[in-house]
């Protein structure tokens, strides 16, 4: 068997076909296999709860006669939950010790300057995953204690790294880098990573697919809409600007995030509020954006009092989308040339109000928005402006589980 040089390893050539991706939470696993010659799913779950008396397991194989299995009860760690995960596709005839699979490709949230493709995970990957956690508290601890315990079950297997950041290490320093003083963001990582960079990557394609076009060719805004918002301006496929941060808390106002916000906001809790750090972290990325503003965090249930003529949720909807205007104009200037706005995630493919509140008096820019297109619901990639619209607006779902397995099955291939 050949090796491929990787730039932090060497992932085998294989011609075995499936990708199990893995995507690990702090008290949960979300995984999918593949089967990458036809990109088709072979098996979803999801583990949540994990070190609960509640822990819940959902298995759903998608091969002929399989049936949906669900399983409540403790289980005890990652390590537990992973073999819990295993035995259900065993069942299945899908097990981990298949020669089919041909790697496992594991989401992981921050990868910082160092990891801007696909990587192939070796103890001095391990070491640097670590070494971010200070930035990514709440995410790179369970994506390392899910990579350990997939090594553990397949030690033999490749583990590859795909990093919701690495889509965006293309960005300018200008756009990149905060205004403060550059030893002390340097000492400290200070800087804007961005985050959903597979999303963003994945979308930013589909949506260049869409409209006839190579990717080099297209200059895109992907808004990416769900619980976590984001919003990238996207020139001929590579990441130039991106709302998140340093943190997802940066950018577009989110389901329980602020979003952007005066810093000082944080000294005058502290100093007016008595507020410690830790409680002002917690106000700002768990108790403010939509459920802040108005005690929900679901727009069906929003839009459903505004029916209803409820003006506070009527009134966080409306900054909501205030924000998300002022993102498309100031992306708009910094790409020069738009060719399409697309909206993804539950919120972007869902909610056809904000599409069309958030392209509403843009007509100037050439953004416009057909009634009729906006209101089809569809998984299908779709634009939804008129024929004659000079900038195109289009719904493209996104898929990131297939994103991390297409990198990683090319990365394997190689």
């Amino acid at each position: 068997m050949t090796s491929i040089p990787n730039r932090e390893g060497t992932a085998p050539v294989t011609s075995a076909q499936r990708i199990l991706v893995l995507n690990s939470g702090s008290s949960s696993v979300k995984y999918q296999l593949l089967d990458m010659r036809d990109s088709s799913r072979l098996a979803v779950g999801l583990v949540e709860r994990i070190g609960e008396q509640t822990s819940r397991l959902v298995h759903s194989p998608l091969t002929d006669g399989g049936e949906k299995r669900e399983h409540t009860g403790p289980i005890a760690d990652h390590e537990a939950a992973l073999k819990a995960v295993a035995e259900e596709l065993a069942r299945d005839g899908l097990g981990l010790d298949s020669p089919e699979l041909a790697a496992i490709g594991h989401r992981v949230v921050h990868g910082g300057l160092k990891f801007s493709a696909p990587t192939v995970i070796t103890d001095e990957v391990m070491a640097e995953i670590e070494r971010l956690v200070p930035v990514a508290p709440l995410h790179n601890p369970a994506n390392i204690t899910g990579i350990r315990t997939a090594q553990a079950l397949r030690p033999d297997l490749p583990q590859v790294a795909v990093f919701d950041t690495a889509f965006h290490t293309t960005m300018p320093e200008s756009a990149a880098r905060y205004a403060i003083d550059v030893e002390t963001a340097d000492a400290h990582r200070i800087r804007r990573y961005g985050f959903h960079g597979t999303s963003h990557a994945f979308v930013s394609r589909e949506t260049a697919k869409l409209l006839g076009k190579d990717p080099s060719e297209v200059n895109v805004i992907v808004l990416h809409l769900g619980n976590g918002a984001s919003a990238t301006a996207v020139r001929g496929g590579a990441c130039v600007d991106t709302s998140m941060g340093l943190t997802p808390l940066e950018g577009l106002v989110m389901g329980t995030r602020s979003g952007d916000i005066d810093p000082a906001v944080t000294f005058h809790l502290e100093r007016v509020a008595g507020m410690s750090s830790d409680e002002i972290d917690v106000l700002l990325n768990k108790k403010s954006g939509l459920v802040g503003l108005c005690g929900d965090n679901d727009m069906r249930e929003i839009r459903r009092r505004i029916d209803e003529g409820d003006q506070r949720a009527l009134l966080a909807f409306e900054i909501y989308i205030h924000r998300l205007k002022k993102y498309i104009g100031a992306y708009y200037a910094v790409l020069g040339r738009v060719d399409a706005v697309v909206f993804t995630a539950g919120v972007g493919e869902n909610a056809a109000p904000v599409r069309a509140a958030a392209v509403e008096g843009l007509e100037e820019l050439g953004l416009v928005v057909d009634a009729d297109l906006n209101a089809v619901r569809s998984d299908a990639a779709r634009l939804i402006s008129p024929g004659y619209a000079r900038v195109a607006v289009a719904v493209v779902p996104t898929d990131e589980e297939l994103e991390i397995a297409r990198q990683t099955y090319a990365l394997v291939n190689a």
